[in-house]
């Protein structure tokens, strides 16, 4: 399954807190990786909206230069989320 940037960043930090030292500066490190971990899940949240709305905004623009050109349709359209959740989850 793909990974958007947002997952690749998360997966990033969580190798790194795995590789800290029990020292107190390998601690104090963690627990900033921590913080940015949180942050980059909202982060992947507003990515996955994003995402969604691109897809959708494509397809809404691929059915209207079907229709203008082709007079046809696509029998296999999928919703944005069902996209997002296919390719990312």
């Amino acid at each position: 399954m793909k990974q958007t940037a947002i997952q690749q960043a998360i997966v990033m930090v969580r190798n790194r807190m795995e590789s800290m030292n029990e020292t107190l500066m390998g601690k104090h490190t963690a627990h900033h990786l921590q913080q940015v971990e949180r942050g980059l899940y909202d982060l992947l949240e507003q990515e996955k909206e994003q995402i969604i709305f691109a897809y959708g905004d494509g397809q809404q623009n691929g059915r209207e230069f079907q229709e203008a050109f082709y007079n046809s349709e696509d029998c296999n359209v999928i919703t944005s989320e069902q996209y997002y959740n296919k390719t990312y989850k």
